[in-house]
């Protein structure tokens, strides 16, 4: 049986941004898993209750706030939640989260200060997952997710 993958919506093209765009990863790879039926997809955000379009959301001092100062952590929180448990109930192994996402981040996060200055950090879910033994990539480390797959 072929592993599952949890894949970021917005990666699908699926327009769940905050800005309410999707950022579709054009990969052969991703086209051969649609086709497989392998690709669990979710919004952390949007799973979390937050709307599409939605205020941009930094992680700041291990809270989650909007431009306008609005804490949204709870519904961050609530996002991984539920992206952890779609995992454990498809047991899935693999994530492809979108990079510097304040939910979804692998390697980058933004600083806090709505700036567009990045650091480098976890997202909240990308953070849940790792911490619970999920193995997470970010789009930019499709060869690296690709080589972990065939390792399976």
């Amino acid at each position: 049986m072929m592993e599952k993958i949890l894949v970021s919506s917005c990666l699908l093209g699926t327009p769940v941004r905050y800005d309410g765009s999707g950022q579709k990863l054009v990969h052969p790879q991703i086209t051969t898993w649609q086709s497989q039926g392998v690709i669990i997809p979710l919004c952390p955000e949007v799973a979390g209750g937050l709307s599409t379009p939605r205020a941009p959301a930094e992680i700041i001092h291990d809270k989650v706030v909007t431009n306008a100062g609005e804490d949204v952590t709870v519904a961050f929180k609530l996002g991984a939640q539920k992206a952890l448990q779609l995992c454990l109930h498809h047991n899935i192994r693999f994530a492809l989260l979108k990079e510097s996402s304040p939910s979804c981040g692998r390697n980058s996060i933004y600083d806090g200060s709505h700036r567009g200055i990045k650091v480098t950090g976890m997202g909240v879910t990308a953070a849940l997952l790792a911490n619970n033994d999920i193995k997470v990539f970010s789009e930019q480390q499709m060869p690296a997710l690709i080589k972990a797959l065939a390792q399976c």
